[in-house]
């Protein structure tokens, strides 16, 4: 299996920040990661995130993990 392999997990960093009137910038400075970290999440492109990150994320969005990710397998590999 390559590095490049498509997953079924889905962010919704987009519909969470817009719900919030938040920029990915604004969310940097808060949460205390890189905007091109956040993009990578954003975009469905980040391999992992570390529980912190997510902790903190979800303390400034006021949200829960279930909220920022969801599974469907039906839009995995397929």
């Amino acid at each position: 299996m390559s590095d490049e392999e498509l997953h079924s997990v889905r962010i919704h960093l987009d519909r969470l920040l817009a719900e919030r009137g938040m920029t990915l910038t604004e969310l940097s400075a808060q949460v205390g990661i890189t905007v091109v970290n956040l993009s990578i999440l954003k975009n469905g492109r980040a391999k992992a995130i570390r529980f912190s990150t997510l902790s903190r994320i979800c303390e400034v969005l006021d949200c829960q993990p279930g909220d920022l990710i969801t599974h469907d397998p039906s839009n995995g590999p397929g």
